[in-house]
């Protein structure tokens, strides 16, 4: 009988422990399957806009919000920081129907040409994208003829998505800083 009390404390004890232990160590992470979270096939989207930036006026679209001690100096205006509630346009023109907002931040991130470090939501509030948003994040080197930036991510339709943005400037003043950009997203997603 001892013997047997003394198998079952060897082996039963450290299991019913281990059982414990396990019970209050929840674990973090698990696989899914993408069918799970109702993922299908991924797609490819073409997206083309016009952002409209306007710095200038009673009702500005982009506002600085913070800027170092040696942006004013700066030819580039590096350490500049602007946030961004931008109209997004099916075409060129002011009174073009608005599609979406471009809400986040640019700043100037160069000292040497004017390259701004963006880090946008594109938020579309149209159509079947109405409440989906795009991420974006990238150099914009502002005066180069056509520039790349990342797609990171997004919502709503546009969950998991990954991607780029071609962005050409349509119409810049140069003393006001307004600008009118067009954008050309490809964007993959499910």
């Amino acid at each position: 009988m001892a013997k047997s009390k003394t198998l079952f404390s060897i082996f039963f004890i450290p299991l019913l422990f281990s059982t414990l232990i396990t019970a209050k160590d929840p674990r973090f992470d698990r696989s899914l399957s993408p069918k799970s979270l109702g993922l299908r096939k991924e797609k490819l989207s073409h997206l083309h806009f016009y952002f409209h930036d306007i710095l200038s006026g009673q009702n500005p679209t982009a506002v600085r919000v913070a800027q170092a001690a040696m942006t004013a100096t700066s030819p580039t205006l590096f350490g500049a920081v602007m946030m961004a509630d931008d109209p997004l346009t099916v075409g060129p023109e002011p009174n073009s129907k608005v599609i979406g907002k471009a809400q986040g931040i640019y700043a100037s991130a160069s000292q040497k040409d004017l390259g701004l470090m963006m880090m946008l939501n594109f938020a579309f509030m149209e159509g079947k994208y109405n409440g989906s948003t795009v991420s974006l994040l990238g150099r914009n080197a502002v005066f180069s003829g056509v520039r790349e930036m990342s797609i990171v991510g997004g919502s709503g339709v546009f969950r998991f998505a990954r991607g780029y943005a071609q962005a050409k400037t349509f119409w810049l003043n140069t003393t006001s800083g307004d600008a009118i950009v067009e954008y050309n997203v490809y964007v993959l997603h499910y």
